[in-house]
This record gives structure tokens, sequence and C-alpha cells, in this order.
């Protein structure tokens, strides 16, 4: 019997925030939501994760039909989330690079089992190294490290919790060119190892070049779905307009050249 996708949503929505939609997420994919500023990408995400409650239809995870009422049960359902304004949704300033990776993993196991602050600075260690977080320590404030890392402490934060998806809202937004082509680089990396990822991007370009497959919205409602089978920015930006969108193969590659094949495993 094969097994059930990582996510499905059945006519999942929101009354006054997004209308019902589908939408399947696979094993080792990037699906992408593409779709001008206020078309309800951000309220896909956030139901998906528990941060809005939705009043219609039915979500799956691996095969199983969950409720998420709160950012702590999608935790638990192995879903993580990256949201769009780190400043105000992601960091917490006045805290260390240590405690801001560890927050996602300590909210997991509850009040009551207090992470040890030697194993946190461990976890902390290995994350900055891995992510090549620029940082004179784990206990230096976050928020004196630039835009982009403190981009790679909250990817380190859900990693860290060892999702099975994970939701980046803007992941590029506001940082350096070197920061945006390591995040890039991070997803292929993940993708390879089998992890599925929704990839919310304003710029086309990025959305083109790192995705299997691009759900298109429009004014809170998702109006089509295709594979990244060539298709341009121009092809994108006519269906979010309200043109005809019409999947035919053009001189543009489909995914970055090291992004791997949907459902490749890099073991």
């Amino acid at each position: 019997m094969p097994k059930a996708p990582p996510l499905q949503a059945n006519k999942l929505g929101r009354k006054g925030s997004i209308e019902p939609f589908d939408l399947e997420l696979y094993t080792g994919e990037v699906l992408s939501l593409a779709g001008l500023l206020g078309s309800g990408r951000t309220e896909i995400a956030r139901l998906l994760f528990g941060a809005d409650r939705a009043d219609q239809g039915e979500l799956r995870i691996s095969g199983r039909t969950v409720q998420l009422n709160s950012p702590r049960q999608a935790i638990g359902a192995g879903i993580a989330f990256c949201p769009e304004n780190r400043k105000t949704e992601a960091i917490i300033e006045d805290l260390t690079v240590r405690e801001n990776i560890i927050l996602a993993m300590q909210a997991s196991l509850g009040t009551f089992r207090y992470l040890p602050k030697k194993k946190q600075t461990e976890l902390a260690d290995e994350y900055i190294r891995l992510l090549n977080i620029k940082t004179p320590g784990p206990e230096a404030l976050i928020k004196n490290l630039s835009g982009g890392n403190q981009q790679k402490v909250i990817l380190g934060r859900w990693l860290l919790t060892n999702p099975e998806l994970l939701i980046l809202d803007e992941p590029t937004r506001g940082i350096d060119v070197g920061a945006k082509a390591e995040i890039q680089k991070l997803m292929a990396q993940l993708c390879g190892r089998g992890m599925s990822i929704l990839f919310i991007s304003s710029e086309l370009e990025e959305v083109v070049r790192s995705s299997h497959r691009i759900a298109i919205l429009r004014d809170r409602r998702k109006i089509t779905e295709v594979e990244n089978t060539g298709i341009s920015q121009q092809d994108i930006m006519k269906a979010i307009a309200g043109g005809e969108f019409h999947e035919e193969p053009v001189a543009v590659a489909s995914a970055h050249p090291g992004f791997p094949a949907r459902g490749q495993r890099d073991l």
C-alpha cells in the first residue's frame, strides 16, 4: 500500500481569511505558493501551523486526520514554521542565540522538562556550525547579528525539532545575496534528505528555481497548481493577473542545477 503524503488538505479554509483549498505535499518535495500581497499565501501557512484555526475542511498528516488548534499541536505533528516577519514573529531580540535556537524544542518538551543549559549550549554550537551562523558565540544577543544570520538562527530553531514539514514564509527577504544563496542551498539539502517544504516567496525567480510544484493564489483563493516543468515567471504573473495559464515548456530551468528531483533522497 502506498505511503500517504506527509500533508493533505481537503477543502480546508477559514471564513474571511482563505477560501477552501486542496493541497498535497509529498516527501522530498518543495511546493511553492505564488501570489501577490494579500493573495492568501501566509493565511494558508498559518492554518497549516495551527496559528489560525480552520473552520471548514479536513487536514491529514501522514494519512491521519488531525485538527491543529495551536502551534504546539503542529510542532507535535512534525510541522515547523518560519514566519514572514522575523523581527516581530520569530526572534526574541533580548535573548541570546542559544536561547533563540532552543525555544521550539523547549516548548515541545513542556514546562516541567527543562533542557539543561549545558545541553542547550551543545545544541546551539552544533547548529551554529551546521548553518554557518556568524556570531561571536551562543551567548551573543541575537539582535546584534545580521538579518541573514538571524534567519539562520530561526531555521536552526525549527530544524532542531526534526520536522517532517518545514514552512518557509519569505525566508530570504531582507538578507544579503550570500545568505540568500546559503538558505537556498540548505533547502535543497533538506529536500534531498526527504523533508517536505512549503515555500513562500514574492520573488518569482526564486519560486521558479526552487520548486517542484507551484500553487498560484489570487484574492485569497487557490486558482491553479502546476508542475514546474519549465514554466516562466511571466507564465505565473499572467495567471496571478487573471489570464489563461498554458503549461508549456520554455527556455527556463525547472529548478536550480543542485536541486534534487522530487522524492530523491540523499542518504
